[in-house]
């Protein structure tokens, strides 16, 4: 296939169309276009687009130049003696003769050809912008790529963080026995007050818009306001940081109205851990 494409490239069909090539190289061309239905087809769109061309770009001649040349033509038809003899009555000395011209046929084919080169040339323009429109999404996608995957890595750094830094206690919060499968692991720093949740180690139901979860503080028996979250999908990476706490003795969820409460809502507690 790839022969038969360079064989089109060539340029020698445009040639064949417009009949500037040699008798060997007609017969080769018909051969291959027996050969490749690929070549026949192009050869007719070759043939209609210049058909196209000169309907688009034909000129209208005058009617007074259309009478002169359709006289020319009665009179070339008459009788060669006839006319010779009609004209040995005329004076010769009032008869100017014009010089025969005869029609170029290079400029047609040179502009014919031009033409061909030209519609090939936006062919290949054409070819080379779509190609280098998938090189641009292509170029997009990995970037995007590769954004994610450094987002995921720090991520993961700061997890590894938590875990790695001693001044980070570490507290797995259980299921009360209505949820027992409930789960999640939080840590939290005394020293930056800082309270942290490992995303993807919590293991919730799911709430609904009109309720979120809530994370408490257990600060001398009383609970603090620790901030709320969304249960995360399944296997969501990644941590959230909470309000800050200068000291805890636990932590307690519950599961309140959407946007928190004053006071936890006891008999919605799903989780529970205490150091």
């Amino acid at each position: 296939m790839e022969n038969v494409k360079a064989y089109i490239e060539s340029g020698i069909l445009e040639l064949y169309v417009l009949g500037d090539i040699s008798a060997e190289e007609k017969l080769q061309v018909e051969d291959m276009a027996l050969k490749y239905p690929e070549i026949r087809a192009e050869i007719t769109e070759i043939e209609k687009s210049m058909e196209f061309y000169a309907e688009e770009h034909a000129i209208e001649p005058p009617a007074d130049l259309r009478q002169r040349v359709l006289g020319s033509l009665l009179i070339n038809l008459g009788d060669d003696n006839t006319f010779t003899k009609a004209v040995t009555h005329q004076d010769d000395d009032h008869i100017k003769r014009l010089p025969v011209t005869r029609v170029n046929n290079f400029y047609k084919y040179a502009f014919a050809a031009c033409l061909t080169l030209l519609l090939v040339s936006i062919y290949g323009l054409v070819n080379l912008y779509s190609k280098l429109q998938d090189s641009n999404t292509q170029l997009t996608a990995l970037q995007t790529d590769k954004v994610r995957i450094a987002n995921q890595v720090n991520l993961m750094d700061s997890q590894l963080d938590m875990y790695r830094d001693t001044t980070y206690k570490v507290l797995r919060l259980k299921g009360l026995p209505k949820t027992p499968s409930a789960a999640m692991i939080l840590a939290w720093n005394s020293v930056s007050k800082k309270v942290i949740v490992d995303v993807q180690s919590v293991k919730l139901p799911k709430n609904d818009k009109q309720h979120q979860y809530q994370l408490w503080a257990l600060v001398n028996g009383k609970p603090v306001d620790m901030g709320v979250f969304d249960a995360p999908e399944a296997d969501t990476a990644g941590i959230k940081e909470m309000k800050a706490i200068a000291s805890a003795q636990g932590f307690a969820v519950t599961l309140e109205p959407t946007g928190g409460s004053i006071n936890p809502t006891m008999d919605q507690m799903v989780v529970i851990g205490q150091f």
